[in-house]
């Protein structure tokens, strides 16, 4: 009996040894025990046509499936040192002043751009408050102020070519009123009240060709420059007196001078050899030299260009100077008898 209970005890030894699972180096992690398969083939060979609200708990055991899943593995896993930094806030971007370096030089400061000086598009404020283009009617580079009651030149474009001021009340012409404009070619101010004439007023114009003061109230001839072309001065009250001494003998270019219905005494002389047209007619014109269009010292002088003289409504007899006309082309028309 002894050595079949010792055969027992050695056998049941046995069994637990074969059984126990070997020891590993090491700490190893306890693993879950897991569901048992069976359990499953419960669940499946189960009949769940019965299956309601009221026995949900009693049909399916919800205890097992806290046994099938390890969720200890699902953990979010945050290593040192892999934060990204925290972000600023607007505020403390903002608040963040840069220090300038003393070291390095600071750029001068940029001179402020001028102004342009002079009048603008529509040009300056005339007397009534308006610039001169709403008074006036600016074309290209031309001014039309006719009739516009203006008493004075209005301020003009810097690129006024040619000005058409008739038919005002302008009494005075300044010398600063055109002394800015460097292109300007004509100025026709027939029909004012003209009587006044500041020096220098035309004179200094530079690229004037033609001047036109008819039906004005003038007493003296004004200075003109060297580039006109065509003097306009009637019907005004000009005097031989007060026209300068060989007032044209340096007017090379010009070819037209229209000086009838005025108060001359004589013809003004010398005239420029290129005039083309002189219209002396209604004047108080009453004797005539022989050297007035010709040259006495020389017979062969032959005047070419000057074809149109009117000396009619005159009191001179055109008869009385016949050694007057040897150089011209066409006789004078006036009274010959």
């Amino acid at each position: 009996m002894q050595s079949i209970a010792l055969l027992g005890v050695a056998t049941l030894a046995l069994v637990q040894a074969w059984a126990a699972p070997p020891q590993e180096e090491g700490v190893r992690r306890k693993e879950k025990p897991r569901a048992d398969i069976a359990t499953y083939d419960s669940l499946a060979l189960h009949n769940y046509d019965d299956l309601s609200l009221d026995n949900y708990g009693e049909i399916i055991d919800l205890s097992i499936y806290e046994e099938l899943y390890d969720y200890d593995d699902l953990e979010p896993k945050i290593e040192v040192g892999t934060l990204a930094p925290p972000t600023k806030s607007l505020a403390d971007i903002l608040s963040v002043r840069t220090v300038p370096n003393e070291a390095t030089p600071r750029p001068p400061p940029k001179a402020p751009t001028p102004k342009p000086v002079g009048p603008g598009l529509l040009g300056s404020i005339t007397k009534q408050g308006l610039p001169t283009c709403l008074v006036c009617v600016c074309l290209s580079t031309s001014v039309y102020c006719d009739d516009a009651n203006l008493e004075q030149v209005p301020p003009l474009p810097l690129e006024t070519t040619y000005l058409y001021a008739r038919f005002n009340r302008i009494r005075h012409i300044r010398a600063g009123d055109f002394a800015r404009l460097k292109k300007l070619k004509r100025i026709d101010l027939t029909s004012n009240f003209l009587s006044r004439v500041d020096e220098d007023s035309f004179r200094l114009l530079s690229t004037l060709q033609e001047l036109i003061l008819a039906e004005n109230r003038l007493t003296a001839l004004p200075a003109l420059p060297s580039s006109i072309v065509r003097l306009d001065a009637r019907l005004n009250c000009i005097q031989t007196s007060r026209v300068r001494p060989e007032a044209f003998r340096e007017l090379k270019k010009l070819q037209f001078l229209y000086l009838s219905d005025n108060k001359l005494d004589y013809i003004p002389v010398p005239l420029p050899e290129g005039l083309r047209s002189l219209h002396l007619q209604n004047n108080n014109i009453q004797t005539m030299h022989q050297d007035t269009f010709c040259d006495s010292q020389d017979p062969h002088h032959i005047r070419r260009a000057l074809e149109d003289i009117r000396l009619d409504g005159n009191p001179i007899n055109l008869s009385l100077f016949p050694n007057a006309y040897v150089c011209l082309p066409r006789l004078p028309t006036g009274h010959f008898h």
